[in-house]
């Protein structure tokens, strides 16, 4: 199951967490309980069990008690935790953490998403596409509360579009995994901007992405629903 081939894997677990606040309180997102265990955990046991080398960890918001837990206990590989002077976006932390990444490709992982898809046919795929960058697309039911992605004949990425309560049903949305060349990381670092999707991503060349559908469970725990959902997908132990 060693689908990420030793690659370092940037988590985003900055984030201000407001829209479960009410439930979490002061605790971190990732931090947030699930089957008795801190979503971080399942998350770093996940990324070990798929060979990554490293999770760089982005922290912003409550970072002293993500790295409290990090020091209490023994992490399933390599961690290392960046923390922003001030939040800076997904954009601005990716550019502070880019001297930390090595590998080519790196990974780029939200810090609330739970992905049990084949991250070896996505890593395979990016290299086999040749393209700056690989989005992992991910396949949902309403895409009402998500920004979704058009997708090209050629498998490219076409377009970002903005959420819009208003459009619902079926759609391919960015599943919060992205695979980053050096030569990305590279032109990210020169570029400005607080969004790695709408002010990096989308003014790439068209071609610049790959598109790499997949399918598989798929929840993030930004919203107390889905919180509250994640124990019927993540482990149980």
């Amino acid at each position: 199951m060693a689908g990420l081939n030793g690659i370092d894997v940037v988590v985003l677990a900055g984030g201000l967490g407001t829209r479960i606040k009410g439930v979490l309180g002061d605790t971190p997102k990732v931090l947030a309980p699930i089957n008795g265990r801190p979503f971080l955990d399942h998350l770093l046991d996940r990324l070990a069990a798929l060979g990554a080398g490293r999770a760089v960890l982005s922290l912003g918001h409550l970072a002293d008690a993500v790295i409290t837990h990090l020091q209490a206990g023994s992490p399933p590989l390599p961690v290392v935790p960046v923390v922003e002077p001030a939040p800076l976006g997904t954009g601005g932390a990716l550019r502070l953490v880019r001297p930390e990444l090595h590998s080519d490709p790196a990974m780029l992982l939200n810090g609330d998403t739970w992905l049990e898809v084949d991250f070896a046919a996505f890593l395979d795929s990016h290299r086999r596409a040749g393209r700056l960058c690989s989005i992992l697309c991910v396949k949902v039911d309403d895409v009402s509360r998500y920004g979704r992605v058009e997708i090209a004949d050629d498998g490219t990425l076409a377009a970002f579009v903005e959420k819009d309560p208003a459009f619902s049903g079926p759609g391919w949305i960015n599943g919060g995994a992205v695979l980053f060349s050096q030569a990305a990381l590279d032109l990210l670092a020169a570029s400005r901007g607080p969004s790695i999707e709408h002010d990096f991503l989308a003014t790439l060349p068209p071609g610049a992405i790959h598109a790499h559908r997949a399918g598989g469970a798929f929840i993030d725990i930004g919203t107390p629903d889905s919180l509250a959902g994640a124990g019927a997908v993540l482990p149980n132990s």
